[in-house]
């Protein structure tokens, strides 16, 4: 053996004992020769005000901290959402890299994971929404122009949540329907489910995070659907259930994030003002929070039997290769 193909032998056996594979140059695409450490957000567009409004200073804010201060400790303590969670940067560009929906870097989050997310999309768009539903770049979202359509996670994240409720609950068709978004975060799913669905009455975010609830009551604002959506603080939220009757709840990366009390206070509260259907969207398969806390039980404890579980791609070349591949599911209330 020479000592090149020897050398090169060797390199590749230490390599492979550490978990690495040496792979030719001219196997790989250009992103991934030269990967860059994945910026926070991109420097896009903000509205006007936007910069001296989205600070902590705010007194919208404060106010919100204040009253979320004083409210049940099961709720509130943090599993991950302390206050460092969230950075300054991340209130401006709350679009952005972050918390609220990681977008490069991570599982598939790549161009080719985009493009084939955009594409299983496509093949499942029975309504069109794709077409309908537009993507701008605001508040520091990282885009991919596919197809000739400027893609996100957001979006595509918010169409397939959309499906799966319409596969199983026939959402598109159902009257007057009114929604509960429990840790909605910056509110995306709201943006895109009362702009894609004509039939949704009612669309309401809240959270146990009072920066969150600051933040989607300006994006609900920004994108001008505060007449059908809207914030409920956390203080207002059972006020608010014994005036209104919800039909489904949904908690998508909320609970794996949130303490089992807090988790067991929520489904209280879901049984206590009898609302029919929860989807929860989990950060993997199980339904574990970060720590490792089975929160399965919790749900079946207050009366919620699992009616769904899907993965979330129903193509399974899609589910091992397309962006962020976890599972739905849904569950009633017996």
């Amino acid at each position: 053996m020479g000592l090149k193909a020897y050398l090169s032998k060797a390199g590749k056996s230490v390599f492979k004992h550490f978990g690495y594979e040496i792979v030719e140059s001219k196997q790989l695409y250009e992103w991934q020769k030269y990967p860059k450490a994945p910026s926070r957000y991109r420097q896009s567009r903000l509205p006007n005000g936007a910069m001296e409004y989205l600070q902590k200073n705010n007194p919208r804010l404060q106010d919100l901290q204040a009253r979320y201060a004083i409210f049940n400790n099961n709720v509130t303590e943090p599993l991950r959402w302390t206050d460092a969670h969230v950075r300054p940067d991340d209130i401006l560009y709350f679009r952005g890299d972050n918390a609220y929906v990681w977008q490069v870097g991570s599982l598939n989050m790549n161009p080719m994971g985009y493009a084939l997310t955009t594409f299983y999309v496509k093949s499942i768009d029975k309504l069109g929404l794709l077409e309908r539903l537009e993507e701008d770049d605001f508040f520091g979202i990282f885009t991919f122009r596919i197809d000739n359509k400027l893609i996100s996670r957001d979006l595509l994240d918010s169409i397939i949540e959309i499906y799966f409720l319409e596969k199983h609950l026939n959402l598109s068709l159902s009257k007057n329907m009114t929604i509960l978004d429990i840790g909605a975060g910056y509110g995306r799913l709201a943006h895109r489910m009362v702009n894609a669905l004509a039939n949704i009455q009612h669309y309401l975010c809240t959270d146990a995070v009072a920066v969150s609830s600051f933040i989607s009551e300006y994006y609900l604002r920004f994108r001008n659907i505060e007449g059908r959506a809207k914030v409920v603080p956390l203080d207002e939220i059972e006020n608010t259930l014994r005036n209104k009757s919800v039909n489904i709840a949904i908690n998508i990366h909320s609970f794996p994030e949130c303490k089992i009390p807090a988790i067991d206070w929520w489904l209280s509260i879901l049984r206590k003002y009898r609302v029919q259907y929860l989807m929860i969207v989990p950060n993997g398969e199980p339904l574990l929070t970060n720590d490792g806390q089975d929160f399965g039980e919790v749900i079946k404890k207050h009366g919620y039997k699992l009616v769904a579980k899907e993965p979330k791609y129903r193509d399974p070349l899609a589910q091992k290769y397309a962006i962020c591949p976890i599972y739905h599911y849904l569950f009633e209330l017996q």
